[in-house]
């Protein structure tokens, strides 16, 4: 089944790998640059499943989960983040702020649809 999916990153081609990625696979996806695009957007389109960078400018991802968690419609939705930070530390705020899971960059095609497919239900 179709998900409505957000891919939040700094770097568009990182949007774009993981926007083809999800399209491939059946799913609708919406793309921002950082926190705040993301906001906007998310502000007119509800979605099954927030991916998101870290480090990126405006607003970074953990600024990004925890405003999102604090909104009633985005308390239950699945927020993954995509970063190149493997620290156990950075784990643990991003577990603070309301993350679902973590995906360290590079990942393969084959990882970004197994979260995809773990934290959706079809």
């Amino acid at each position: 089944m179709s998900k409505k999916i957000i891919t939040v990153d700094d770097a568009a081609t990182m949007r774009k790998m993981v926007a083809f990625t999800l399209k491939g696979a059946g799913h609708e996806v919406f793309e921002a640059g950082d926190g705040v695009e993301a906001l906007t957007v998310l502000r007119q389109r509800p979605v099954d499943l927030v991916l998101t960078d870290v480090n990126m400018p405006n607003m970074d991802g953990l600024e990004l989960t925890r405003q999102l968690r604090a909104l009633p419609s985005f308390a239950r939705t699945p927020i993954i983040l995509l970063t190149t930070e493997s620290d156990p530390a950075k784990k643990m705020l991003g577990r603070a702020a309301g993350a679902t899971g973590w995906i360290v960059k590079p990942f393969s095609q084959e990882q970004l649809l197994a979260i995809v497919a773990k934290v959706l239900p079809a």
